[in-house]
């Protein structure tokens, strides 16, 4: 029904519903086409179709009951009782005429015909309900409960299949390419160490069964790369030496010693993340492959749920109360527009409002309401579901407002839940701005076109420009607060530029980490380690913890975490501002290290970084 109408509507038509529907319960409420749209009914839900009766304490509720009962009757079809809930609570009435009016680009005062003639639209307790319902049918309604005994967890995803040729197994194939790929990666061969990360991790995926996944995902940057299309996979990815062997990634596992388990671990129970950025004026170019090669049916984006802030909620409400539209963007205006608070009576005095005037009083109360409440389903800007069945079989699914694009009616985290795998095709404008720059490079000298991978990634005289903080226009360190940063890091090397870009975020500054490094990079503090392990952990960095990765490794060596439960402690840190969760790890963490014998002090002074890292810590990939 949502495929065949337009964005936000439904038309659903009766051979819509001639295949199987063994398995669906359905509740008609009648309308004065009775007698036929029963008996068909009827025959497409035999056994599974009941009369609903809606009650909402009006004036011709008896005589509405008796009418439905008698049709009922008359048809042979069980009477069931029905909410048509709207609220949870009476009390919300107010709000729910608001949203109506909000929806239908109304003010309040004009909605009438939309609007419901009194507040009974909310749950009730069961004793209520008895007040409202003959008995019979509110026990048909828990036969209808115990025949609904659908979980989520029946849903059997599938990724496509047609990746693996004959003769193959998604297993062996994506060790197929994995060779293939460290072939070309190490001309020479691959180290000792490469070769036995790249066997780990292989073994890993197939353990948890996300071999299709990076097939996936390298069939996608192969199109790409054949395309001439920049792209660039980022984040937890660049730590998997699988991902670099297959053109996805191009961080050399050989040059560095990345967590494999920030981007996958047994213990996290959730699926792999890939982000990959393309080339923000063809990326259409990759998403409109994805829909072609699977088809709309098998491939959608994921939606984003966009929820009310301050100011897009005090404007609707406002609206929809019928303030003036000069007004009301004046009352916008008060707030920030991305503050979860409605405008302070100070603010609202400054702008030239009456706090205490009735009707912005009620505005307010009713914004403070609104809040925090969803607002429309977006696009995801480029994550990717895609299935070996059609997907409408698994989840809602709807056509998207842009042409030629399918969405998801759940956002990333519903997906998650339930297990499904989104590949994110995201959109970044440096990389066009790169390719302009190998075009123009090319068309002045001529020679070998540059790529990202071939430039000289420890050239002085581009760190010289870099020092002087002439760098308006460069990725990740055009902002003045990292134009303030250059000349004191003074960066030399591409890692100072690691270093440089994590460094000037909110959780090393709140955890006291900014000024140690920089006496220590500038020789004016010795760098001292608690012992010759955590050196290992710490050394590039002079000591101070700035990366995910480096929280996991000190969980691993001094407190004897597992890799994947170090992963859980660096989850734990990025949420506990927002869920708490991280005071269990305290205990765990201390018993750890003074276990190896570290200092009570230096348990308790790390877990206190830890806190102020928080959110804010980057991945080091």
């Amino acid at each position: 029904g949502r495929r065949q109408a337009d964005k936000g509507h439904y038309r659903l038509l009766r051979e819509d519903l001639q295949q199987p529907l063994a398995g669906l319960l359905a509740i008609w409420l009648p309308n004065d086409h009775g007698d036929e749209q029963a008996a068909w009914l009827r025959e497409r839900f035999p056994q599974r179709l009941w009369l609903g009766v809606e009650l909402h304490r009006g004036a011709d509720d008896d005589a509405r009951l008796d009418k439905l009962l008698a049709l009922a009757s008359h048809l042979r079809l069980p009477p069931v009782a029905c909410g048509d809930v709207h609220m949870h609570a009476r009390g919300r009435r107010a709000l729910q005429d608001c949203m109506t009016a909000i929806r239908n680009h109304l003010p309040v005062s004009e909605a009438g015909a939309y609007l419901f003639p009194n507040g009974e639209r909310h749950l009730r307790t069961l004793e209520a309900l008895q007040g409202i319902y003959p008995q019979a049918l509110l026990a048909e309604t828990l036969k209808i409960a115990e025949r609904c005994r659908f979980d989520l967890e029946q849903l059997k995803y599938q990724y496509p299949r047609e990746l693996v040729p004959a003769g193959h197994d998604p297993a062996s194939w994506l060790r197929h390419l994995t060779e293939q790929g460290i072939a070309r990666r190490w001309p020479n061969g691959a180290s000792a160490k490469v070769r036995k990360q790249i066997g780990r991790e292989l073994e890993l995926i197939a353990e948890l069964g996300y071999e299709s996944y990076f097939l996936t995902v390298q069939d996608i940057v192969a199109f790409a790369r054949g395309r001439k299309i920049l792209c660039q996979g980022r984040g937890s990815a660049a730590n998997s030496a699988v991902c670099f062997a297959l053109g996805i990634t191009e961080l050399d596992p050989d040059r560095t010693n990345l967590l494999f388990e920030r981007f996958l671990s047994r213990e996290r129970n959730e699926p792999p993340d890939i982000d990959v950025d393309f080339e923000h004026e063809r990326r259409e170019e990759v998403i409109q492959y994805v829909f072609t090669r699977y088809g709309r049916q098998r491939a959608a984006l994921t939606a984003v749920v966009s929820t009310y802030h301050g100011a897009g909620a005090v404007r609707d409400v406002a609206k929809a109360l019928g303030l003036p539209p000069e007004q009301v963007d004046v009352l916008a205006n008060c707030c920030g527009r991305w503050s979860d608070q409605a405008p302070s009576a100070e603010r609202l005095e400054e702008a030239g409002f009456d706090p205490q005037s009735p009707i912005l009083r009620r505005v307010l109360a009713l914004t403070d309401e609104l809040i925090g409440f969803p607002r429309h389903l977006s696009q995801h800007p480029g994550g990717f579901v895609i299935s070996e069945q059609p997907l409408d079989t698994l989840v809602p699914v709807e056509n998207a407002s842009m042409a030629e694009r399918t969405v998801i009616q759940w956002d990333k985290d519903d997906l998650d839940a339930v297990g499904l795998l989104k590949v994110d095709v995201l959109a970044l404008g440096m990389l066009s701005a790169l390719r302009r720059s190998f075009d123009l490079i090319h068309a002045l000298r001529g020679g070998k076109r540059l790529s990202i991978a071939s430039i000289p990634s420890e050239d002085p005289a581009t760190y010289e420009m870099i020092s002087r903080a002439d760098t308006i226009g460069v990725f990740q360190i055009e902002s003045r607060a990292q134009m303030a940063m250059l000349p004191r890091l003074r960066p030399q090397k591409f890692y100072d530029l690691v270093i440089q870009v994590a460094i000037v975020r909110p959780g090393p500054i709140q955890g006291d980490m900014v000024h140690p490094y920089l006496r220590r990079r500038n020789g004016e503090e010795p760098v001292a380690y608690p012992s010759a392990e955590l050196e290992k952990v710490f050394e590039r960095t002079l000591g101070v913890p700035l990366f995910q990765e480096q929280v996991m490794e000190l969980a691993i060596v001094a407190a004897d975490y597992t890799p994947g439960e170090a992963d859980e402690l660096r989850r734990s840190m990025a949420a506990w501002k927002r869920h708490g969760g991280l005071e269990h790890h305290r205990e765990r963490l201390t018993r750890g290290m003074l276990a190896k014998r570290y200092e009570a002090d230096f348990a308790a002074r790390i877990f206190e970084q830890l806190k102020g890292f928080g959110s804010y810590g980057f991945p080091e990939s």
